[in-house]
């Protein structure tokens, strides 16, 4: 796909691939080979008819594509620019044994635009709720929970979500950059949802301004927990409470939420000084450095404890971010980050790292050199090494099972807690994971909760 030159891009906040043509989609679609098999429906955790929406493509029938990419998926156009499809329908793609399978994502981002540019194809929204339907209480407007709440209200439930910040979309708004995911995409297909009859409800934290004991007083029959992992990890290493050390949630959020990237017509700028050094090698911290190098840093560094074959981010993230300019110290473990006199970041301490044996993710663990510190002078250190989940609501949860690192404990297939009416899917149970991942748990979810209701 074309996409924005590296030398260019870097000076801006405005999406890299520039999405196919009609011609490209196309002629991408025309090379489908429409398997019997279909192996990459399997691969798709929202089930969508892949190779019937690639055929509506290649005859040019756009409407017919979209129309059959929504009956499965709800996100359509984010799916299309962040879901891992090479980990997972085009991974298992026939033409992938050559090499070149489907470029599935792409062709879905390209239905998905042109719903948007061409709204009215889908005539009037069918708002199915009657007064007397059973009332669904979803707590989070990510993934997980806009998946739930869309599929649930098509079932003919009257839900509600209950969003704790001041916008839709959880981590798709506040966590992925603009030059990834565009906030008016996002945007645009939450209002899609809401059309369908869902109930928005911002700055409502649950277990503080209600629990849900007290939504079950109100008249909710289930509950879908769907709050994500908000809560940042942090190293524990001397000088992390030093200015200019920032959680990656806590950048991410001021440059998305926050409008940092439009300083200075919104003035909330985050000064990140001239050497930034971004620690983690998820598409998080692949996002934390591309935003960095953005808001004006000459240099950005990506710290990670292993080498790039053992990296979680996506490769089209870590090859996006290498071409930007951003160096690599891999096999590297800081161990303390230095202040100056006024308590602001002035240099981090690293330890150079070996591979030793796989520990239970089936990576090689990185074995510590000893002798081998260096010093590299730093303005800003970004922690970008995951996340765990926020205790704020489930501490007020009586008789909620939790795992030893305090996500819910839920069935994968059925998303059902301890509790007999709530029901709990994404990264409040797998920790962090991908966006399709959670939309996966709360179509899950939809189904389970609707079964529970019709007892």
């Amino acid at each position: 796909m074309r996409e924005q030159n590296p030398k260019e891009r870097i000076k801006n906040f405005k999406e890299v691939p520039y999405g196919y043509t009609k011609e490209e989609a196309i002629a991408e679609a025309a090379r489908c080979l429409q398997c019997k098999t279909s192996p990459c429906v399997k691969g798709c955790p929202v089930e969508i008819n892949i190779p019937k929406f690639i055929l509506a493509i290649k005859e040019e029938r756009f409407k017919d594509a979209i129309k059959i990419i929504k009956e499965t998926n709800n996100l359509p156009a984010v799916c299309g620019r962040v879901c891992p499809q090479e980990d997972q329908c085009e991974k298992v793609c026939v033409l992938a044994k050559a090499g070149k399978p489907i470029n599935i994502g792409s062709l879905e981002r390209f239905a998905a635009d042109w719903g948007m540019k061409n709204k009215n194809f889908e005539g009037k929204k069918n708002i199915s709720a009657n007064n007397n339907a059973a009332r669904v209480a979803v707590i989070g407007s990510g993934p997980a929970g806009l998946t739930c709440a869309s599929d649930l209200a098509r079932k003919g439930c009257k839900v509600t979500i209950f969003e704790a910040l001041h916008k839709p979309g959880g981590v798709l708004t506040y966590g992925i950059p603009e030059f990834r995911l565009p906030k008016d995409i996002v945007l645009d297909e939450v209002l899609s949802i809401a059309e369908s009859g869902v109930e928005m409800k911002y700055n409502y934290i649950i277990g503080k301004i209600k629990t849900i004991e007290g939504l079950r007083k109100e008249g909710y029959k289930a509950f879908f927990i769907a709050s994500g992992a908000g809560l940042p990890h942090f190293m524990n290493i001397p000088g992390e409470n030093l200015n200019g050390v920032y959680s990656a949630n806590e950048f991410l959020t001021r440059v998305n939420l926050m409008k940092a990237y439009k300083f200075p017509e919104y003035d909330t700028p985050i000064n990140v000084g001239k050497k930034v050094a971004v620690v983690g090698a998820g598409n998080v911290a692949m996002d934390s450095a591309r935003s960095a190098l953005r808001l004006g840093a000459e240099k950005v560094y990506v710290v990670y404890r292993r080498t790039e074959q053992e990296m979680p981010a996506r490769i089209d993230e870590i090859h996006h971010t290498q071409e930007e300019g951003i160096e690599f110290h891999l096999l590297t473990s800081p161990i303390k980050i230095i202040g100056n006199s006024d308590g602001d970041v002035k240099k981090i301490v690293c330890l150079k790292n070996k591979l030793g044996k796989p520990d239970p993710s089936g990576r090689r663990r990185p074995v510590r050199i000893d002798g081998s510190e260096f010093e590299m002078e730093m303005d800003t250190v970004i922690i970008a090494i995951g996340n765990g989940p926020n205790p704020v609501l489930l501490e007020t949860v009586d008789g909620l099972k939790l795992n030893r690192r305090g996500n819910i404990e839920a069935d994968e297939k059925t998303c059902k807690t301890s509790l007999k009416d709530v029901f709990a899917g994404g990264d409040i149970v797998t920790g962090a994971a991908t966006v399709i991942a959670a939309m996966g748990a709360g179509k899950n979810a939809a189904r389970s909760i609707d079964n529970f209701l019709q007892r």
